[in-house]
C-alpha cells in the first residue's frame, strides 16, 4: 500500500509536476450539509407542502442579497417571512423564516480529512456563496484552520458562477487559474471554473475526490 500522501500513478510528487498547484473547494453540499428536518415539520404543521420555504428562500431575488452581503441572515429571514405571510399568517411566517435562516448543519468528516491531506501538498482555498455569518459558522464547526484562505461571496460582493470570484480565489492561492483544481456540487459553477482553464470536479460524494487529489481509496 502506498504511504497516505504518496502520489497516484503518473504523478511524481516533485514540486511543480502536479497537474494543479492549488485546490479551490466549495463549502455547502461538499463540506457541510444543512438539516431542514425541523423546517419540514413546521411546514407540515402549518399546512404547507414540504420545501415551500426553501423554494421561496432560494429564489434569486430573495437569496442573492444575503449571498452578496447586502442584507444579514436575520434580514433574509424577514424577507422569507414576508413572502409566506399571506399563506400562513405573520407569526407562523416568521417562525418558518427563522427556521430556514438558522437551520443547523453537519460537517462531512471524510471530506474534511481529505482536504486536510491535500492541503499538505498545495494551498487550499474555500470558495463559497455564503452569508455574513460564515466566519462564525466555521468557528462553530472547528474549521477556521481548514483552508489557507476563505473567499466568501458576502465579503467580496460577487457570487459564483461569476468568474471574478474564481480569479480572486486563484490570486489568494498565488497561482494562475489554469493551475487550480476546482471542486463544487453545482454544474454551472464547475463549468465556469473550466471556462477559466481550471480543472473541474463535480462533487457528489467523497469518493469523487480520491482520484483528483491523487489518493488511492485504500489509503483511507
Amino acid at each position: 500500500m502506498r504511504p497516505a500522501d504518496a502520489p497516484a500513478s503518473g504523478a511524481s510528487g516533485v514540486p511543480g509536476t502536479w497537474p494543479y498547484d492549488a485546490v479551490l473547494c466549495d463549502l455547502d453540499n461538499v463540506i457541510r450539509y444543512y438539516d431542514l428536518s425541523r423546517l419540514a415539520a413546521l411546514e407540515r404543521d402549518f399546512g404547507l407542502p414540504e420545501g415551500t420555504t426553501a423554494d421561496l428562500a432560494y429564489a434569486p431575488e430573495v437569496d442573492l442579497p444575503v449571498l452578496l452581503g447586502r442584507i444579514t441572515p436575520d434580514e433574509w429571514a424577514e424577507a422569507i417571512a414576508r413572502r409566506l405571510a399571506a399563506r400562513v399568517g405573520v407569526e407562523r411566517a416568521r417562525t418558518l423564516g427563522r427556521a430556514m435562516a438558522e437551520a443547523p448543519f453537519r460537517v462531512d468528516g471524510t471530506v474534511v480529512a481529505l482536504l486536510r491531506r491535500v492541503r499538505r501538498r498545495v494551498p487550499l482555498v474555500l470558495v463559497t456563496n455564503a452569508t455574513l455569518r460564515l466566519h462564525d459558522d466555521l468557528a462553530a464547526s472547528g474549521l477556521t484552520d481548514l483552508a489557507d484562505h476563505v473567499v466568501s461571496s458576502a465579503l467580496e460582493g460577487i457570487a459564483k458562477p461569476d468568474p471574478a470570484l474564481y480569479r480572486i480565489a486563484a490570486g489568494r492561492a498565488g497561482v494562475h487559474p489554469e493551475r487550480c483544481l476546482f471542486v463544487d456540487d453545482r454544474r454551472e459553477n464547475v463549468d465556469a471554473a473550466e471556462a477559466l482553464g481550471m480543472t473541474g470536479v463535480l462533487f457528489r460524494e467523497p469518493a469523487d475526490l480520491y482520484a483528483p487529489f491523487g489518493f488511492a481509496r485504500e489509503d483511507g
